[in-house]
């Protein structure tokens, strides 16, 4: 059995390098925001809930700007279905990328699940996809915050992720969950 390993608060992350649907390779570790990169995964163009969710996102783009903060949106979905997924979604003001595989997923901690066949959208599951993750990363690469799920649904508000940025920002909040052996303190 391969057991989930989670990434560490200020430890550094995996790279991450994607391809966004304009063509263009994206890399974490190329990306230097002012303040964070926030790292939005989603289940795929086959999840409802994904679409409302990244609408929700893509309200909320222009306050994360001002923040200093860089968005990508990823999933495990193929170049494909993330362009259809930002067409059919009307994600304009977003940047989607595909090329991050399962292996990319679970290096990040992410959840795998099967596909079931075509869901109530009448849309087809990939074969296995990449549950959700949301990841806030420092510019020198390391983890701020992060959050992976099971299940699409029950993910972190928007407006609390914006609220909680102004906060830490403001009040220079370290990152927190660091220690790795609670009996040593290390």
């Amino acid at each position: 059995m391969t057991s989930i390993s989670p990434l560490i608060p200020r430890q550094p992350v995996p790279d991450l390098v994607v391809t966004t649907t304009s063509g263009d390779t994206w890399r974490l570790l190329e990306n230097k925001p002012e303040n964070f990169t926030l790292i939005v995964v989603y289940r795929g163009l086959h999840c409802p809930i994904c679409r409302r969710y990244l609408a929700d996102l893509q309200r909320h783009i222009g306050e994360l700007g001002e923040q200093g903060v860089e968005v990508i949106v990823i999933s495990t979905d193929t170049a494909e279905r993330t362009r259809k997924a930002k067409e059919d979604w009307k994600l304009d003001k977003l940047t989607l990328a595909s090329g991050f595989s399962l292996d990319d997923a679970r290096a990040w901690g992410l959840y795998i699940s099967s596909g079931l066949g075509v869901n109530s959208t009448g849309l087809e599951e990939p074969e296995m996809f990449g549950e959700p993750g949301l990841f806030l990363v420092r510019p020198d690469g390391t983890l701020y915050f992060g959050t992976v799920q099971t299940m699409p649904f029950a993910r972190p508000h928007f407006s609390d992720i914006t609220g909680s940025i102004k906060y830490v920002i403001s009040k220079e909040y370290p990152a927190r969950g660091e220690i790795v052996d609670h009996k040593s303190g290390a």
